[in-house]
């Protein structure tokens, strides 16, 4: 019959769209276009028709070729020579020079600590230099030193007797006044001094007698001074030495003594960062008559200047 029965090229056109199999899909390749090539209809001849392309995405081997058509202009070899591919990493990705805008953080620590270092460093090379000035200046210092001359002693008041100490022990009594004048000179040219003393004492038998005390001052420099000290003792008990004592305020008579004292003189040079101490300590054997009213004169070479 006419309706039932079938041509040939009715069965052929069916058979695809058969359901019981489906065939492969065609894969579709998307490739750019050359630099050098100007040929538009060559372009578009090589795109698939929209008829022709599947109606969803592939996520196949398109998109990997597509990608790397695409980044195929904007990575370049290092020579600069087209058609040359890209180096890859390990994982296959194309490598490409990174520009660094910022550096590193440890950077700027490492230059911190330099600084740092250099301000240190800067720091005790002031403090090496300052003390090697300083060391220099004391040594040159060090020369000048106070000059001590001890000039006259004036009695005032001797006076030897028996008498008893504070407990009641009878005893020979020894009572002096009077009073010392010494010379201090300073040679320096730089540098004032302060003049000081121990106690200026006046010694009979290893038992002082009379003591003074030297008042602290400032000598400027290349100057001479004189100062004077007052010595006193006021019934001084003797005990055993008063033995070898045989003078009396009636027949007069002489009373060997010394005088003993030291003299320190201190110079700034630079301050009270640098400062120069001499000490010179002075003994002066004399006799004392206890009816002469005259001083004792002193010559450089009676007394000892240690």
């Amino acid at each position: 019959m006419m309706v039932t029965s079938k041509s040939e090229s009715d069965v052929t056109s069916l058979a695809p769209s058969s359901p019981s199999r489906s065939p492969k899909r065609p894969v579709y390749y998307v490739q750019s276009p050359s630099r050098d090539s100007h040929d538009g209809d060559k372009f578009s001849s090589m795109q698939p028709s929209p008829m022709e392309s599947p109606s969803h995405p592939s996520f196949g081997r398109h998109s990997r070729n597509s990608s790397a058509s695409r980044f195929s202009g904007i990575f370049r070899s290092s020579s600069g020579r087209k058609g040359t591919r890209p180096k890859r990493n390990d994982k296959g990705w194309p490598e490409c020079n990174v520009i660094v805008e910022e550096g590193k953080y440890d950077d700027f620590e490492d230059k911190a600590y330099t600084r740092r270092f250099q301000a240190l460093i800067g720091i005790l090379t002031f403090v090496l230099l300052f003390t090697v000035f300083c060391l220099i200046i004391w040594g040159a210092s060090r020369p000048y030193k106070a000059e001590i001359t001890v000039k006259s002693l004036l009695v005032n008041n001797f006076y030897a007797g028996e008498g008893s100490d504070s407990t009641g022990v009878p005893t020979k009594m020894l009572t002096v006044n009077g009073s010392l004048k010494i010379s201090v000179y300073n040679p320096a040219t730089l540098f004032g001094i302060h003049v000081s003393s121990t106690p200026v004492n006046l010694v009979y038998s290893k038992i002082v007698v009379a003591t003074g005390q030297l008042k602290k001052y400032y000598q400027p420099r290349k100057s001479h001074r004189t100062v004077s000290v007052n010595l006193e003792g006021n019934k001084v008990p003797l005990y055993g030495a008063g033995s070898s004592l045989s003078v009396n305020s009636q027949t007069g008579g002489e009373v060997p003594l010394t005088l003993k004292f030291e003299i320190k003189s201190k110079g700034e040079v630079v301050g009270k960062l640098v400062k120069t101490t001499h000490k010179k300590q002075v003994s002066c054997p004399l006799n004392i008559d206890i009816l002469s009213t005259k001083p004792i004169k002193f010559k450089k070479s009676s007394c000892t200047y240690m």
